[in-house]
Order: C-alpha cells, then sequence, then structure tokens
C-alpha cells in the first residue's frame, strides 16, 4: 500500500534459524496450544508465578484456558486443555512436527523492542503500535499511557475540529489539483481501534467519528471513474473496521461496495492482495458477530469472511508464507477472528513460518504487524476486551547496533519502466561500490553521489521507514496505483525495506515501476 506499504516493498527472504525439537503430531489443528503453551506457561517463559495480570484483556483471576482468548471470540481452540500444563512438550500445528524452540522468549523480546521504540521521543507516534502494546500479553502502564498522551495530542489538531469548516466546496478546489491529499482513512482508522484498545476504553470525541465516515464517502466519490476508492480498499476496510469495533452502524451501501470488490477480485494488482482481503474479512467479521447489519446481509459476510479464509489458504506457499512474509500475519488474524484456526492447517504452518523469520520484522511498523497474532489475538479481540490491573512486566530493550563489517562491495543497481510509462524498458544498469555493510538506501546515496545526473531518487519517511518514491524522476503516484518494485534479480521482490535490507556483494537490484 503507497500510505500502508505491506506488500512488494522490495524484500528479500529473511535468513533462517534451525527448527528446534521434535514432537508429536496432532490430527487436531492444535497450535492455538502451542502458542497458550508457549506463551501462557510462566514455567516457560523462564520465570515463576502469575503470568501477567491484565492478559489481552481478561481478568487477572481467570484460570489458563481463559487467559487466552485463542481462535475466535470464544477460545474453542483451548477448551478442555487448561489441565495439560505439566511437562508435556508444545504441540505442533498440523503439517509442522517441528515448532521453533525458544519461541516465547523470541516473541516477548520483539514486544520489549518495540516498547523501547515506543519510547523514543524523536519518533513520531503511530497508532498500529499502540494498539500492538495493547493487545500483547505483556504490559508497561506507564509507558503505554504516555504513548497514548502523545497520539492524542498528535491527533488533536487535525481532528480537534468540526467538519462545517471543510466544505465540499473546498474539497472539490483541493481534489481538483495535482497537490490534493487524499483522505486519511487508514491513519484515522487505527487511531479509533487504539482509543477503544485502551484500558479504560477512551470513548472518541463525536468529531472523530464523523470525520471517518466523511473520508469513507469522499473516498470512494473523488474515483467513481476508476471503480476504487482514491486510497484503497485496505485503507477503506480499516475505516469499516474501526466503525464497527467501536458499535458505529455503516450504511448498507458502504458495505456492498466491499463485497462487490471481494466478489469480482478488483482489491488490488500485482498479485498478492492477502492483506486488503484479510482487512475486508476482519470488517465483514466484526459486523456479523456484532449484529450490526440485518439477518441476509450478516450471511452474505459470513459466506464472505469464510471465502476470504479458503482464498488465504490457497495464496500459501510452501514455506507455509501467506502472499509475503508481511501480509501473513493479517492471513492469521482472519484465521484467529473466524475461529478457524482449529481447522485450517494454513493457520499452524503460516504461525510456524512467522515465528522462523522474526529478524524480518525490524522496524517499530512490523514489529506492530506481526505481534498481535503472535500473542493470540486479532483486532476484532478489541471489542470484546475487559480491562482489569496490569502489572508492569514488560521491560523496554533498545535496539542493538548493526555489528561492523569491514571491506567492500559492489552491487548492480538497475532502473526498468515498462510501458505505458516508458518507451525504453532499461533506464539504469551501473555497478556501484558501497562498504560491506551498506544496506539498499546507501546503494541508492552512493549511486547519486557518483553521478547526480545519472541517478536521482526520492524517498518518503513513513512509519514502516524510507519509502522510494521517484527514481530518475519518475514519481510513483497513487492516483495512478504504480510503485517502485524493488526485485532482487531477476524477479524475486524483497522481504525488507530499502533501508533494513542489505543486499550481499555481487547482487543485482531491480527497481521496476510497477502497478498494485
Amino acid at each position: 500500500m503507497p500510505t500502508f506499504p505491506t506488500r512488494d516493498r522490495g524484500v528479500t527472504p529473511a535468513p533462517r534459524h534451525p527448527l528446534g525439537f521434535s514432537v508429536l503430531l496432532l490430527p487436531v489443528a492444535s497450535l492455538c496450544f502451542f502458542l497458550f503453551f508457549l506463551v501462557g506457561n510462566p514455567e516457560v517463559m523462564g520465570f515463576g508465578g502469575y503470568v501477567d495480570g491484565w492478559a489481552l484483556g481478561v481478568p487477572p483471576h481467570r484460570g489458563p484456558a481463559q487467559l487466552w482468548g485463542g481462535c475466535g471470540a470464544a477460545g474453542p481452540c483451548l477448551e478442555g486443555i487448561s489441565a495439560l500444563r505439566g511437562p508435556s512438550p508444545a504441540l505442533p500445528p498440523p503439517g509442522r512436527a517441528e515448532p521453533p524452540a525458544g519461541s516465547a522468549g523470541a516473541v516477548r523480546a520483539l514486544s520489549a523492542r518495540l516498547l523501547g521504540l515506543a519510547g523514543d521521543p524523536a519518533r513520531d507516534p503511530d497508532p498500529a503500535v499502540y494498539l500492538a502494546l495493547r493487545l500483547a500479553r505483556q504490559h508497561h502502564p506507564r509507558l503505554e499511557r504516555r504513548y497514548l498522551e502523545r497520539l492524542q495530542d498528535n491527533f488533536q489538531h487535525p481532528y480537534g475540529r468540526s467538519l462545517q469548516g471543510h466544505s465540499r466546496s473546498r474539497w472539490d478546489a483541493e481534489r481538483s489539483t495535482s497537490v490534493a491529499e487524499p483522505p486519511r482513512t487508514g491513519r484515522l482508522a487505527l487511531y479509533l481501534l487504539g482509543l477503544q484498545a485502551a484500558c479504560p476504553p477512551v470513548s472518541p470525541h463525536r468529531s472523530l467519528v464523523t470525520w471517518l465516515k466523511y473520508y469513507l464517502e469522499e473516498d470512494w466519490r473523488g474515483s467513481q471513474e476508476r471503480g476504487h476508492p482514491i486510497t484503497s480498499y485496505y485503507q477503506y476496510g480499516l475505516g469499516v473496521l474501526a466503525l464497527c469495533v467501536h458499535r458505529k452502524r455503516v450504511r448498507e451501501e458502504v458495505i456492498q461496495r466491499l463485497l462487490t470488490a471481494q466478489h469480482h477480485g478488483r482489491l488490488g494488482h500485482g498479485g498478492n492482495t492477502v492483506d486488503t482481503e484479510a482487512v475486508l474479512a476482519l470488517a465483514f467479521t466484526c459486523l456479523e458477530q456484532r449484529r450490526l447489519v440485518g439477518t441476509e446481509l450478516a450471511a452474505k459476510l459470513r459466506l464472505a469472511a469464510h471465502e476470504a479464509s479458503r482464498n488465504m489458504a490457497k495464496a500459501q506457499g510452501p514455506d507455509g508464507v501467506i502472499g509475503n512474509i508481511y501480509s501473513t500475519p493479517w492471513a492469521l488474524q482472519v484465521f484467529l477472528a473466524t475461529g478457524e484456526c482449529q481447522t485450517e492447517p494454513a493457520f499452524g504452518q503460516a504461525m510456524a513460518a512467522l515465528l522462523e523469520n522474526l529478524d524480518a520484522f525490524g522496524t517499530a511498523a512490523t514489529m506492530a504487524q506481526v505481534l498481535p497474532v503472535l500473542h493470540g489475538r486479532s483486532y476484532l479481540d478489541i471489542a470484546s476486551r475487559h480491562c482489569g490491573e496490569e502489572p508492569d512486566t514488560l521491560t523496554p530493550l533498545d535496539m542493538e547496533p548493526l555489528p561492523e563489517v569491514p571491506g567492500n562491495k559492489t552491487v548492480q543497481l538497475v532502473v526498468e519502466c515498462p510501458l505505458p510509462w516508458c518507451y525504453d524498458l532499461r533506464l539504469y544498469d551501473r555497478p556501484v561500490p558501497v562498504p560491506a555493510a551498506a544496506s539498499l538506501l546507501d546503494v541508492l546515496q552512493a549511486a547519486a553521489a557518483l553521478d547526480p545526473r545519472e541517478f536521482r531518487f526520492h524517498t518518503q519517511d513513513t512509519p514502516q521507514g524510507p519509502f522510494l518514491t521517484q527514481v530518475l524522476g519518475l514519481e510513483a503516484r497513487q492516483e495512478k496505483r504504480n510503485y517502485w518494485q524493488i526485485l532482487s534479480a531477476p524477479n524475486t521482490p524483497l522481504q525488507m525495506g530499502i533501508a533494513q535490507y542489505r543486499p550481499p556483494d555481487g547482487a543485482s537490484v531491480i527497481l521496476s515501476l510497477s502497478e498494485w
């Protein structure tokens, strides 16, 4: 996504670590127990006593099976297993006999690193980060409250006023210019979800809900000739989900737009629409479960959510990844929200893939994306959460600096621009010498320093890190639905951002203007 990039951002597979111990394979879907045993058992996690007072929104006096929500609102995957807290080995998901060892410690460390990044005042607050902190099992109440206050300060200025000053004529005038700013549907939706995740929940000012409904209408109105929202179906779906979690009714016409887009395969281009379809499925499931629609429409939403689950299972690769490593957490949220983690083998295989590739989640935004499902939660759990005492059980962990790598390397940098945007496919093809530890961003900067007339580029700062927006004067534009895809030659999409990926010596990296 241009605003919330989760797919095709230019990435290479993260290094994998060996799998852990061998265990028995049961014929039932048992990953929910596997996660409970690792994350919910204090002995396994390496510290004694009671685990984390308010764990995922459940009061601290409840028993083990109630402590972790598991699949679906009622946690059916955990029924009857609360007595199995002895020395029995963790049970793997279907099709995966050897889950990674030490996963509980790795997940806890990831939560601690995200908390450390959240405590950095130099970083702009991100509502997705706050959501991940609130849906985690361990907490630091004081730092989380401080982060919420920063979010509230950040959102107060643009949304503390009514819509009366933002008249239709002003919108039309802005929209008619090339510099018009599209609706911030997704970011405002995440903020509203974050307010509901606070303990106790923060009732949003009426203007916030009004702004979100306005964005949904303008998002669609501004692109009727294209047949898709100005932003994306991903952000549009987040908007509907946020309204549903706050028990705000959504016009049936708005819901039908999403159903029609899913049914006709209009959710995006480029082959990977997992994250978008997952967000829509979460919105459909919320509307149906919270009974905010009529019986007939609820049946359609239920069918659409299950269709999305089937599509995600079909999209799973042999390595367990669904779409790409960053869209996989979204797919798992759907399996959790619909309760299909107890019957869908793809759930266990995808969870194992995430646990094997935690190194790929190195930025605050990507950590926030993966942590909810690693704690067995989806965004729908925000709606059914109960507040309780939150013991201070998580300590922020600073990011370790990257080790020094001596020497130099050479990376072949290629820029491609196919029709209809360019007549010449290959616009740039040069070797670029850089230090051995250089990231792809360093490679781009080195190429520009070698000859600014031959190579130039621009990036946009996003919560996910620098996002490549322009190369050789060619700008990727949201309204044209194109972006700069980054490939490891000949055609492997990268699995990290340009600031995280460190190409090896002799690698060829292709920047390709592509449609999404």
